[in-house]
């Protein structure tokens, strides 16, 4: 099992951040082997890993769109 605490801060749009929070995840050992594959395609760092898999999962599902949406 990895355990691994990551500093996670949300962009908005004109490059000032946001939000900033401290989040900690566990994976498996096999979650973390396909995690590891997407290091150079996804970022180097761990924490940029994670951020990218998770950004574009909001993405994929509309939730990033229907915030920006909501809040015009």
């Amino acid at each position: 099992m990895y355990i691994y605490v990551f500093d996670i801060c949300l962009i908005c749009v004109s490059g000032v951040y946001e939000m900033s929070k401290r989040v900690q995840v566990t994976f498996t050992e096999s979650q973390w082997e396909l995690i590891e594959k997407l290091r150079g395609e996804f970022g180097d760092k761990d924490a940029d890993i994670i951020r990218y898999i998770v950004l574009s999962w909001l993405s994929e599902k509309s939730f990033i769109s229907t915030a920006a949406k909501n809040k015009k």
